[in-house]
């Protein structure tokens, strides 16, 4: 409505982010709340984006993988990126393939048993079993157990001061990535050389969340307690049909809960804020933190603090979080 004074960039030229006018090669890109210049990369998982004249173009990688993580009292993230929260004392099948009605084949299936951890009722999950044919894995009491074999499947087991993890290729099929916390945190990245469907309380991995509850019987369920219960290992488990939250059940602890998770959103991890949004991170840590009410509660709290860390780490974003006094390394 009216004509403003102010600087304009010759023709052929654009601002950039210091306010400098530059040409159309020199133009950065922006991801995450982050500026990138010309020609500087970022990966996804399946891509590889490089910045050309201020906009991303991004190739597909040949090989592409994706995780799903299962961690604290219930805590899933499905390969295609649903987040659900579950509670039953029950086996669950997490992934497997094979996922026909009439005949199912399976190369492989992942199974996790939780236990009660909190006098409100709360699980968590502490067994995993590992079933590749004649070939068992079994994760439990920080330690693990192998029983058979299959000459079809490769496997690696590696072990550090935190974690276990598995390397196992089914040739022609799946390199699977399984690391565990030896508590409560798993974590399955998978990259697939095959078209075959994959189902389970981590989703069928299509690339689309909207259809991750999709439940044994191959329609989508209306509700996540529905869905869950659609995939218990032991039919004899009884259903789930409500979700506790540990922070109305023990009111007292919430507060400190709240201060001690408040590193997730505090400078700590500041440089991954723009990164990975933080805030469901901090809910599951309160969450969890309220919930680990008869021992146990800092293991509970550091692992849901881990789970952000390694996040951020998937980034490329390495945060040193933990000191003598907090949450140390054991």
């Amino acid at each position: 409505t009216k004509c403003e004074s102010g600087c304009v960039c010759a023709d052929g030229l654009y601002e950039n982010l210091d306010g400098r006018c530059v040409p159309a090669e020199e133009c950065p890109c922006e991801y995450g709340g982050l500026a990138y210049g010309r020609g500087e990369q970022i990966q996804t998982e399946c891509e590889i984006c490089t910045c050309t004249k201020g906009k991303w173009k991004c190739v597909q990688k040949t090989r592409c993988s994706s995780t799903c993580n299962l961690y604290g009292e219930g805590h899933i993230t499905t390969f295609d990126g649903q987040r659900f929260v579950f509670d039953g004392n029950c086996e669950y099948i997490l992934a497997m393939d094979g996922c026909s009605v009439n005949r199912p084949i399976s190369s492989f299936k992942i199974i996790t048993e939780n236990v009660i951890c909190g006098k409100s009722g709360v699980t968590c999950s502490r067994s995993i079993s590992i079933y590749l044919g004649n070939l068992t894995i079994i994760l439990r009491d920080e330690t693990f157990a192998i029983s058979g074999e299959n000459p079809d499947v490769r496997y690696k087991v590696k072990q550090n001061a935190l974690h276990l993890m598995f390397d196992i290729i089914i040739p022609g099929k799946y390199n699977m990535t399984l690391i565990w916390n030896k508590h409560m945190n798993f974590f399955i990245k998978i990259s697939r050389e095959t078209q075959d469907t994959i189902c389970g309380l981590c989703g069928n991995y299509n690339g689309n969340m909207k259809d991750d509850f999709e439940t044994r019987s191959k329609y989508v369920a209306s509700n996540e307690l529905e869905f869950v219960n659609s995939w218990k290992e032991n039919p004899l488990c009884g259903d789930v049909y409500f979700v506790v939250d540990p922070c109305s059940k023990n009111p007292y602890r919430k507060a400190w809960a709240e201060k001690t998770c408040s590193i997730i959103n505090s400078h700590v991890f500041s440089a991954c804020h723009h990164k990975v949004n933080r805030m469901p991170y901090y809910e599951a840590c309160v969450r969890d933190s309220c919930g680990c009410d008869i021992g146990g509660d800092c293991q509970c709290m550091c692992d849901a603090i881990a789970v952000y860390a390694m996040a951020c780490l998937e980034k490329g974003i390495c945060i040193d979080w933990r000191t003598p006094e907090f949450c140390r390394e054991f």
